[in-house]
């Protein structure tokens, strides 16, 4: 399996990679963002408290940079910067 980037401050999780690798477009859109917008995706996304609240917000994820967002709307940021 391809390694894909990661953020400054957080690894991207294998379940989050895995999604990002089935469509070419998010690929191509994941490897052009900023490290830092990277680490902010990551934090969006590992940053629900349950593996449901996960599971929907990678599905979103996938979804938003498929339309070609570059960064999570409505996030604050991540705080571990």
């Amino acid at each position: 399996m391809k390694k894909l980037s990661s953020g400054t401050v957080h690894k991207l999780p294998a379940d989050f990679q895995k999604a990002l690798l089935a469509s070419a477009s998010v690929r191509t859109l994941w490897e052009d963002i900023t490290p830092l917008a990277r680490s902010e995706w990551i934090c969006w996304v590992t940053s629900g408290a349950k593996a449901e609240t996960r599971g929907i917000r990678i599905t979103k994820a996938v979804s938003k940079m498929k339309g070609g967002m570059r960064r999570p709307c409505c996030f604050a940021g991540c705080p571990h910067r």
